[in-house]
């Protein structure tokens, strides 16, 4: 288990300075020092390689490249980024890529350390590992599947996967106000009101995210199980590769919603936006409206369909897409 009892991050302890935590685990740490934006940093997807040109040998500086820092992390190693980072920053941290010939499940990974300001889309699907960011700089949103919690390095914000929060980090962690988390119930709500994309990626625990906002990208990705609640307007591709779990918006989607859906429910409260279920292979689409396109088609509801939207509070007006 790479993520080591570094700090003792619950009660009042004085936190520990960037210097001391650098040094005592200097064996463990990569460092690189940048002079302008690059895109793609510490992406264990290599900007979707399946679907790019991107080179993950392609050198950043020296002999350090993009596949040296994801390799390192998977290690537990600490990589330490001095300068800005670009978009899609630690995407899919800690996911064990199936392209790859992973499992598609989480791995335990190290840490990255960022005296910089961060671009769009940083932890888009991210799962697990963590990331401090200097407190001085900026992170443009929309942000991925991230949290911030208490940091345990002065200085520095801490941000962790939303997805390893609610299913086993909750036990070390303490979430910053205003979000909150029911240990009981395993319900995270969200109320930053920051922009998100990916809420809930590879969820595979009977756990509960609830945001009190607008979303963005692919809400729900790839979950499994448990369910994620958007009080807000989503963005496209909510739903997408959906293999299990619940998926409700309160309000509208932008388009693709539901693409390759494997299995689950998606319930919208609203339009579900154009090409509605693309590519769907399983699982129940419910919206108020929406233009689907082959395979998937438009339904009437039946008695259990009625029963079940009664169930989570919804009355009339609604479809069914299969």
């Amino acid at each position: 288990m790479f993520r080591l009892k570094l700090f003792k991050n619950r009660g009042n302890e004085k936190k520990e300075k960037l210097e001391e935590f650098l040094n005592k685990n200097r064996d463990r740490v990569i460092t690189i020092d940048i002079k302008e934006p690059i895109n793609c940093l510490c992406d264990f997807t290599y900007n979707f390689i399946w679907q790019s040109d991107f080179n993950p040998e392609a050198e950043i500086k020296g002999n350090i490249a993009f596949k040296t820092l994801v390799e390192h992390l998977k290690k537990g190693g600490i990589v330490y980024i001095k300068g800005n980072v670009g978009k899609r920053f630690c995407s899919s941290m800690g996911v064990d890529l199936k392209y790859f010939g992973g499992s598609g499940g989480r791995i335990k990974v190290g840490t990255v350390i960022v005296d910089g300001d961060v671009d769009t889309r940083f932890g888009i699907s991210m799962l697990s590992g963590t990331v401090y960011i200097n407190e001085k700089n900026k992170i443009k949103e929309p942000m991925g599947n991230v949290i911030e919690v208490e940091s345990d390095i002065k200085g520095y914000r801490k941000f962790i996967s939303i997805t390893e929060f609610v299913e086993e980090r909750y036990k070390e962690e303490k979430l910053l106000k205003p979000n909150k988390f029911d240990e009981n119930e395993g319900i995270l709500e969200i109320n930053d009101k920051i922009k998100r994309d990916t809420v809930g990626a590879r969820l595979n625990e009977d756990k509960t995210v609830v945001v009190n906002g607008d979303v963005d990208l692919s809400t729900g990705i790839l979950m499994k199980n448990g369910k994620v609640i958007v009080n807000g307007n989503a963005g496209k591709n909510t739903g997408a590769v959906l293999n299990g779990g619940l998926v409700i918006i309160n309000g509208n989607t932008n388009d693709f919603t539901g693409f390759e859906m494997r299995d689950g429910i998606i319930v919208v409260d609203g339009n579900a936006g154009k090409y509605l279920g693309a590519k769907k292979k399983g699982g129940v689409i419910y919206a108020r409206s929406g233009k689907e396109v082959p395979p998937t088609r438009r339904c009437e509801l039946n008695k259990d369909d009625v029963e079940f939207l009664r169930s989570l509070g919804y009355t009339g007006g609604f479809y069914k897409f299969l």
